[in-house]
Parts: C-alpha cells; structure tokens; sequence
C-alpha cells in the first residue's frame, strides 16, 4: 500500500515537472511549436511570440498573464522579468502574490490545485477570476465577410491590392477592449455548439429575443455554422486572467459568409458581456484584448485578405 502511494507522488511530481517536449510544425509561413500539456486532453499549437520556450528567453511574450493590477481587482501581480519566466529557470526567492475572487471561492472546487501554467510564471498564484484550476476552456468564433462597396463589388486596399476582410467584434463590458465574440465552454457542451452559442448570445442578442425571434436566428446561424469552416488556433492563450495555477485555452474558428447574404439576413445588436458590437476592418492596427489580434491576422493569412502596408509583414510572425 506504501509503495502504491510513493508511485502515485513521484508520478504527480513527474507530471509537474515534465513540462513539454518540443517539435516544429509548419503553419503558413511561420513555424508553430506543439507542446504537449500534461494536464490538457489536447495539443498546444502555440506561435513563438505566445509563449517562451522552457529557458525563458528574452523574446518571450507571455505578457498580458503578467500584467497588473489584475482584472476587477487592485491586487498587484509579484514582478516577474522576462528571463526568469520559465519554469526550468531556477528561482528560490519567487514568491508570487495569491487571490482567487470572492466569486469563484464561492463555486465548487473542480480539480487538483497542484498545476502549473505551461507558458511559465505569472506572479499569482490562484484562480484570480477563473473558475477551474489548469485550463480553463473557451471557444471564439470569427465571422467573417467582404467588405463591398455601394455597387456589391469587392474593395480591394490600394497598397496591398488585397481584398479587404471585415469580422464582427464586441466591445467587452468589462475591459472596453474590442474582441471576438467568444466565451466559455459549458460542462459537457461541445465547442461547436459553443461557438454558435456564444455569437447568438453577445453580437446578437439572442437571449432577449422573442421565440418567433429565436427561431430566424437559429435558422440563419445554421446556414452559416454548417458550412466549411478553418480552425485557426487550439491552445494556450496569453490572457490577462492567467494565474500559475489557472489559464485560458481556447479553438478559434473562421466561419465565412463568402457572398454576404446571411450575415445581412442578421441584425447585429450587442448582449450578454458585450457592450457594443459591429462589422471591422481587419488589418494589422487592429488592438484587441488578450490574444485576439493573433487569431485574426490568421483568418487574413488563411483567406488571402488585406494585412498589413507592409508586403513583408505578412512573414515576420504575429
């Protein structure tokens, strides 16, 4: 019986310590590492500018987990330089700040608390405002469409030459920052009902609709999320939220209405976490919360859109 209990610690131990093993993959034209999660049932495909690798080098950019105070609080993150980051960097006097929210104290307990963010230190330990420990799983749906002149015709950007991409974003009420329309995956709810979920509920208001309402949305969010669609990244995001013990992980999906019509078929009004919602310019001014103008400057890569002025930028990573 001891030696079953001894096995079981030097597994946890293991567990916690082994933190990734690394191979390159292509993606587009940059090179995405994949890190195995010890603790996630999937494969992180994460760019170089989302997380450092294991010694904590200077270039990574793990920086919004870190940043202070923490969201809906005035609690101040313990500093932590880019170099020592990395799990594998050794520092005895790290003593990081600990909150969990009243709010999440307040809900149940779902999993071991013995977990460590995979992309490194963040100077808190807890769930800040994250309800489970480990990852915490969200899905971000990115509708897109054309942008069209008054005839119907294409706008092509007079610099790139590309056709220029627009997306539905929101304006979060709890930060003012533009973002995708997402939100958290329900227990046992799959992502794509998630997705589809998320959009009805925050960019177009589908919980105050009437039930005759509900069904022309439902029928017209349908055509658009049975169709073909890209997922553009699954993995770890650099959230603001981020704690050691609890962060975000999120499958950001491009569904696209390639001639317009069933996106006009739908009136964008804000709800839900959404304080204002409407159709933007995709291009590489875009600033939008955590890890969002990432996935966005894939959808453009992916449908051959409008970027940036810049005709190399499109390589130089996001």
């Amino acid at each position: 019986m001891a030696g079953r209990f001894l096995g079981k610690a030097l597994a946890t131990v293991s567990l916690s310590l082994a933190l990734v093993s690394v191979t390159v993959r292509s993606y587009g034209c940059r090179s995405i590492p994949a890190y195995r999660n010890s603790f996630s049932s999937c494969w992180f495909h994460l760019s170089t500018s989302t997380m450092s690798g294991s010694n904590g080098s200077k270039e990574n950019s793990h920086n919004k987990a870190r940043t202070s105070p923490y969201p809906g609080s005035k609690v101040e993150r313990s500093q932590v330089p880019n170099e020592k980051v990395g799990w594998l960097v050794e520092w005895q006097d790290y003593n990081p700040v600990e909150y969990t929210a009243v709010s999440v104290l307040a809900g149940p307990r779902w999993a071991d608390p013995q977990i460590r963010n995979p992309a490194g230190r963040t100077g808190l330990v807890g769930r800040g405002l994250l309800g489970r420990w480990g990852p915490n799983h969200a899905a971000d749906p990115i509708i897109t469409r054309w942008k069209r002149d008054s005839s119907g015709n294409k706008i092509t950007h007079p610099v790139s030459g590309k056709h220029i991409l627009q997306f539905v974003a929101i304006k979060r009420k709890d930060c003012g920052e533009w973002a995708i329309p997402g939100g958290m995956v329900d227990p046992g709810e799959k992502i794509s009902a998630t997705l589809k979920r998320e959009f009805g509920e925050e960019a177009l208001n589908s919980l105050q609709k009437s039930s005759a309402e509900k069904r022309e949305i439902e029928e017209q969010l349908h055509k658009l999320f049975s169709q073909e669609h890209l997922v553009i990244y699954k993995g770890y995001v650099d959230d603001p939220r981020n704690t050691d013990n609890a962060w975000m992980e999120t499958e950001a999906v491009n569904y696209h209405d390639e001639t317009g019509e069933i996106m006009d078929n739908l009136t964008l009004e804000a709800g839900d976490d959404a304080g204002k919602v409407k159709w933007v310019d995709i291009s590489d001014k875009l600033k939008l919360y955590a890890s969002h103008s990432q996935f966005i400057k894939l959808v453009a890569e992916k449908r051959d859109a409008h970027w940036s002025e810049d005709s190399e930028a499109d390589c130089h990573g996001v």
